[in-house]
């Protein structure tokens, strides 16, 4: 399992080292710089500008330098926030939109693995019926419109919670049921499909013929093995979940990183572009790492295959 760890690991670094390289040259293309909206500012000015923050230099250099910054933990600082470190601008964003998505993320998941499962166990039911129907209201309706209804009916109507802001628990459970609607309906969807191709598996009809218990034939056998794709479906969606949805976030009021990562993209502020994406990347490749760690926990024969090829 050791192995089967580093491995994963040393895929993560591999990872993460594309990933910001090409970011960092895909930005230099795009035109415009971080002054092209400095409209006051002579070419003089913007020269001292450039010079200042080495955007001057050529390209590889300012590559070599930026990566050399980045292996010490320095992202640099914003063009566009009074130099403000961005460390110091994602931190200030990161704890919302993390909180927001981590509860969507296992709210949603755990409502939606128990809703397929009930369903396969009681197929063809209304218990079935009634989670189709929810998987297909919760991928199809966007969760703006959930905020939305949720807004008016819980807050403005019922007056049981805050409309919008974020200044409390109490402010996050509207936008968390938003946002898990979506993941509600990929796990309870997912879930049902595979707990019932599992339970007419062959194994199953093994199990039941030594006289297991239906509870062990559902959730020591089926469960199991039923998970798997399941995981791999949920993994990539907690990252964009934990990072905060942009249009939830704006409807609730909540200062996440969602907003700060687009208007850089907006203004070129190259250093909270790279370490917004950065932030991004690595959350996804510890998401799969974990991922890959949980495939080889819920099934043996994933990490000693693994391990065989290494």
């Amino acid at each position: 399992m050791t192995k089967y760890i580093l491995q994963r690991i040393l895929y993560m670094i591999v990872t993460l080292f594309v990933i910001v390289s090409l970011t960092f040259f895909l930005m230099k293309i795009v035109p415009g710089t971080p002054f092209s909206s400095a409209e006051k500012l002579s070419p003089d000015q913007l020269q001292i500008m450039k010079e200042k923050y080495g955007l001057d230099k050529p390209l590889p250099v300012q590559y070599l330098q930026y990566m050399g910054s980045l292996l010490k933990g320095d992202l640099g600082v914003s063009f566009k926030f009074s130099n403000t470190p961005v460390k110091t601008i994602l931190q200030s964003g990161i704890s919302a939109s993390a909180t927001l998505g981590f509860q969507a993320m296992v709210f949603g998941s755990i409502i939606g693995i128990l809703l397929g499962i009930f369903a396969a166990l009681k197929q063809n039911t209304w218990i079935d019926y009634g989670s189709t129907l929810l998987a297909v209201i919760g991928k199809s309706i966007p969760s703006f419109v959930f905020a939305a209804l949720l807004q008016y009916f819980i807050s403005v109507k019922l007056h049981w919670l805050p409309v919008r802001s974020w200044h409390g628990p109490e402010y996050s459970i509207l936008p968390t049921i938003a946002l898990a609607m979506f993941p509600i309906s990929i796990a309870a969807r997912f879930t049902r499909t595979e707990m019932i191709d599992v339970l007419n598996s062959d194994y199953i009809t093994l199990a039941k013929a030594k006289g297991a218990s239906p509870f062990q034939i559902s959730f020591k056998h089926a469960v199991r093995n039923a998970m798997i794709p399941v995981i791999t479906v949920l993994g990539p969606l907690a990252v964009s979940l934990m990072t905060g949805s942009l249009v939830i976030e704006n409807i609730f009021g909540i200062p996440g990183i969602g907003n700060q990562f687009v208007n850089s993209i907006v203004i070129n502020d190259y250093s909270v572009i790279m370490g917004t994406t950065i932030l991004f990347a690595f959350l996804f490749v510890v998401i799969t790492l974990v991922v890959d760690i949980l495939y080889g926990v819920i099934d043996p024969r994933i990490r000693v295959s693994g391990g065989s090829k290494s």
